[in-house]
C-alpha cells in the first residue's frame, strides 16, 4: 500500500481515513488517480476539491452508510464506487453488529481491489457484466440448519460475516489448527479462484499450470473429504500451506493469495522507505523496493526482498507480543508456483495472452442498491 497525504495541508493520511486530522478536510480515495483527495462539503452537499486541480468527484453512496470512503467521478452514471458495485448482498442491518461487520468487509475488499488495479487486472461487476463479473454475498449465519460457507462459484464470492468478528475468526483459526486466518486473506484466496477461471482455464497456460499444481479435473468434493480425513504429512515440502495440498484449485488460490501478500507487502515497505542494515547474515544492506511487475520472473523478489522484509515484520510482531504476521516458509516448489502466477499476471496485463472473458451480448443493466436479505447457504 502506498503512502498518502492530504492535498490541502500535506499531512500524512491513511487509506481508511474519512477526514484529515490536521486540517479537517473531508477525504476520499480516487481509483482513477490512485490517491486520497481532499474536499470541502458545502451546505447543499456538494463536494469541492481542495489543494489541487483536477476532475470533480462525489462520494460513493455507501459513504452515507459509513462503510466506504471511495469516490465516483461527477459525470458518472454510477452511484457506487468500483468496489461497492460488486457487493450484491449485505446482512440485515437490523442487527447493530452487522453494520460494523459490513464496514470491515468492505474495507478489506477495497484493499484487495487496490492491489488488483495496481496489477492491471479487470474487476468487472455482475450487474454490468453478468457473464464475467464479480459479485460478493456478505451473509449472516442465523441458524445451525443453514450454514454460510465462504467460497467462490463462477464469479460469486460468498463470505460468512462471522469472519469479520475477530473473536469468532480466532476461534475458528485455532479449531482448524491454522497459523494464519485474516479477513483480507479470505478475499485474496477467493479472488484467486475467480482469476483461475479468467486467466488459466481454457487458456494456453493450462498445461503448465497442471504440471505445477496438479490435475484440476480431480473430483473436488472427494479430494476435500480425503484431505480432512488424512492430510499429507509431507505437505511442507511442496505447498505453502496444508490447505493448499487438498486440491490443485486450492493450491492455486493459496499461492495466488501469497502473491498478493508479497506484492502489497513490498509496496508498503518501499513506500515507507524501509532499509534493513542486517537483511541477511553477512549480506549487504537492503532498501525495500516494490515488486517489479514487468520482471520476467519472480524468484529473485522472494530471496532478495520478501524474505528479509517478512522476517523483520515477524521479529517486530514477537517484540510486541503478537503472533507472526507471515507464518509461512517459501520453499523452492512454492517459488516456482509464485513465478507462474507472476508470469500469468504479467502476460494478462501486457495483453500477451488473451484473458478468458466472454464478450458482452446485451447492454449493461442499470446498477441496483445492495439489498438486505435473510441468511442463505453459501457455496
Amino acid at each position: 500500500m502506498k503512502l498518502f497525504q492530504c492535498p490541502r495541508c500535506g499531512s500524512r493520511v491513511f487509506f481508511e481515513n474519512l477526514s484529515c486530522e490536521s486540517c479537517k478536510a473531508t477525504l476520499g480515495y480516487s481509483t482513477d488517480e490512485q490517491r486520497m483527495l481532499a474536499f470541502e462539503v458545502s451546505a447543499d452537499g456538494a463536494w469541492g476539491r481542495l489543494g489541487d486541480e483536477g476532475p470533480s468527484y462525489r462520494p460513493c453512496v455507501n459513504t452515507l452508510e459509513g462503510v466506504c470512503n471511495w469516490l465516483v467521478p461527477s459525470d458518472s452514471t454510477h452511484h457506487h464506487c468500483v468496489s461497492c458495485r460488486t457487493t450484491h448482498t449485505i446482512p440485515a442491518l437490523s442487527n447493530p453488529l452487522n453494520r460494523a461487520f459490513w464496514a470491515r468487509l468492505e474495507q478489506a475488499k477495497r484493499r484487495l481491489f487496490v492491489t488488483l488495479l495496481d496489477l492491471g487486472l479487470p474487476v468487472p461487476n455482475k450487474l454490468e457484466d453478468p457473464a464475467n463479473g464479480l459479485s460478493f454475498e456478505f451473509l449472516e449465519e442465523t441458524s445451525t440448519e443453514m450454514r454460510v460457507l465462504t467460497g467462490h462459484d463462477e464469479g460469486v464470492i460468498t463470505l460468512n460475516i462471522g469472519e469479520a468478528d475477530d473473536a469468532h475468526r480466532e476461534q475458528v483459526r485455532q479449531a482448524m489448527h491454522e497459523p494464519y486466518r485474516t479477513l483480507l486473506g479470505h478475499f485474496r484466496h477467493e479472488i484467486g479462484h475467480y482469476y483461475w477461471d479468467r486467466l488459466v482455464r481454457g487458456t494456453p497456460w493450462i498445461d503448465e499450470c497442471r504440471a505445477l499444481f496438479g490435475d484440476d479435473t480431480k473430483d473436488y468434493a472427494q479430494a476435500l473429504r480425503e484431505h480432512y480425513a488424512n492430510p499429507p504429512a509431507d505437505w511442507p515440502l511442496r505447498y505453502i500451506s496444508v490447505y493448499a495440498s487438498s486440491h490443485p484449485w486450492e493450491d492455486w488460490a493459496e499461492t495466488w493469495a501469497h502473491y498478493l501478500h508479497v506484492a502489497d507487502g513490498l509496496d508498503t515497505a518501499a513506500a515507507w522507505g524501509l532499509q534493513l542494515a542486517h537483511a541477511l547474515p553477512g549480506g549487504p544492506p537492503l532498501t525495500a523496493a516494490p515488486l517489479d511487475l514487468d520482471a520476467e520472473h519472480f524468484g529473485s523478489a522472494v530471496v532478495e526482498q520478501w524474505l528479509p522484509v517478512s522476517q523483520f515484520v515477524n521479529a517486530m510482531d514477537r517484540s510486541l507480543g503478537a503472533n507472526d504476521s507471515y507464518p509461512f516458509i517459501v520453499i523452492e516448489p512454492v517459488v516456482a508456483k509464485l513465478d507462474f502466477v507472476h508470469r500469468v499476471v504479467r502476460a494478462a496485463r501486457r495483453g500477451e495472452v488473451a484473458m478468458n472473458y466472454q464478450p458482452q451480448a446485451e447492454p449493461a443493466p442499470a446498477p441496483i442498491l445492495a439489498q438486505e436479505s435473510p441468511s442463505v447457504g453459501g457455496a
